[in-house]
């Protein structure tokens, strides 16, 4: 499985730094260092939809408030 967060200036301001070391913090919580590559892009072209992620090309809206939510519903349900 592979998540893209955008760094972008856009999602920089709206908490992407935060939404990235959520996820690589859920990711070594869980132990899915061998199954979940979790990588950066510049902008997504959605840039007034909050933080863009994907997940093998599947487009979400992340916030801080919200990585824990995303990372049990789009990678827990998926990767078990």
């Amino acid at each position: 499985m592979k998540i893209t967060v955008c760094i972008g200036s856009s999602c920089h301001v709206k908490g992407s730094r935060q939404v990235v070391e959520g996820i690589q913090n859920l990711i070594t919580e869980n132990s899915l260092e061998d199954k979940v590559e979790l990588g950066g892009t510049f902008c997504l072209g959605k840039c007034q939809q909050g933080v863009c992620v994907t997940v093998d090309d599947n487009f979400f809206s992340v916030s801080p408030d919200t990585v824990g939510d995303f990372f049990n519903n789009e990678v827990m349900a998926k990767v078990k």
